[in-house]
């Protein structure tokens, strides 16, 4: 069995390599040559799967190692027999973790000692959004859930939603949204002109869900004016040629990394090689615990005298610290068209090792109770 696979996709011997052969290609450039052969084609978000791919070839099975699927012509697979599996919520926590530290930074550069005064507005609670919420929930955030497609169904007493434009009155508005044409509440460039006028330079937008939710020309637009708001983009309008200009003019620039964690990426994987074992009948062996090394920094230590806000910050960026991100990105700005578009695919094809905080042992000696159920909330691994 042929098995064409991403390149970028961690683990592919380990979990695919007693499956069948593996072939491994450059998923932004993969023809339909490169899988003509394979039964089986395992994928990430850029590679564009449909009949341009796939007609005329052996592929069965079409497996994604991400959580978003708008890559995939998910009908058009349905309806030539080919089964089809992706991977929700594999990076929701790489995600989650990735805001905090953005707010973590901001609220450092506001001069608030306590983030929590922050209220946040969530727009899209999936897999991603729903667990920011409720770490943010257990920290003592003022959160808020803005979700139009599950406020219509779900009943309003489980859950209380609020609308958009009052999502966007919070002091951080962070996005989390598949991205959706066509349809009721579609997200294509549901950000816009007006939803950016009504935003102060008091507030922080992130994007970290899908590049075309938000409208880059009204942004730049909106980021050249007076009072504009505080803006950190991880994900961009014609990826991998992002605009120069508004990488500039954005505060913070990170290269569609947000859920790059090893442990995110390795479940990925693992959710699709547990797909592609049921569909093959194969019993399941492996997990993902079995293949991740041991971190680099595995312990951290502190005692009463430490500060809470400071202990917090300094484990999280321990683990994470998105200015690294955001001044390799600047970098790669450099150059013609061309030699950007390359230098963007780079920094994510050779993304350095970034580990989740739960990969991380504090120690607390002498500590608030208020310090451990905040480290807990996060997800850290605690010894008092």
């Amino acid at each position: 069995m042929l098995i064409v696979a991403d390149e970028n996709i961690p683990l592919l011997d380990s979990f695919f390599g007693e499956i069948g052969e593996i072939r491994r290609v450059s998923g932004r450039t993969m023809t339909a040559s490169d899988v003509r052969d394979a039964e089986v084609l395992l994928v990430r978000s850029v590679t564009r799967v449909g009949p341009e791919l796939l007609e005329g070839s052996k592929v069965r099975f079409v497996g994604t190692a991400t959580i978003g699927t708008d890559h995939v012509d998910e009908e058009w697979l349905a309806r030539n027999g080919i089964r089809f599996s992706a991977a929700p919520g594999c990076n929701a926590n790489s995600v989650a973790e990735y805001v905090l530290s953005v707010l973590s930074v901001h609220a450092e550069r506001r001069g608030l000692a306590d983030w929590t005064r922050l209220s946040v507005g969530i727009v899209g609670v999936g897999n991603v959004g729903s667990e920011l919420s409720r770490k943010l929930d257990r920290l003592g955030f003022d959160v808020r859930l803005c979700d139009p497609p599950r406020a219509e169904l779900e009943d309003e007493a489980d859950t209380s939603f609020v609308s958009l434009e009052e999502a966007m009155t919070c002091d951080v508005v962070t996005l989390h949204t598949p991205l959706t044409r066509n349809q009721p509440h579609a997200t294509y460039h549901m950000v816009g002109a007006a939803e950016l006028e009504g935003l102060s330079a008091d507030q922080l937008l992130i994007n970290a869900g899908r590049g075309e939710v938000i409208d880059t020309q009204a942004l730049k637009a909106r980021l050249s004016q007076t009072s504009a708001p505080v803006v950190a983009l991880d994900v961009w309008e014609s990826e991998p040629a992002i605009d120069p200009e508004l990488v500039q003019q954005v505060w913070l620039a990170t290269p569609h990394i947000a859920g790059y964690s090893l442990e995110g990426k390795v479940q990925g994987t693992e959710m699709i090689y547990r797909a592609l074992s049921r569909y093959l009948g194969f019993p399941v062996r492996k997990q993902a615990g079995q293949f991740l090394p041991e971190p680099a920094l595995s312990k951290v230590s502190f005692t009463s005298a430490a500060d809470e806000d400071d202990a917090i910050k300094i484990a999280l960026r321990a683990c994470y610290d998105p200015r690294r991100d955001d001044a390799r990105l600047r970098i790669a700005m450099r150059g013609s068209d061309q030699e950007r578009a390359a230098a963007f695919d780079q920094l994510r094809r050779d993304y350095p090792v970034r580990r989740e905080c739960s990969s991380l042992k504090v120690q607390l000696k002498g500590t608030s109770k208020s310090l451990q159920d905040s480290f807990r909330a996060i997800g850290f691994k605690l010894k008092i």
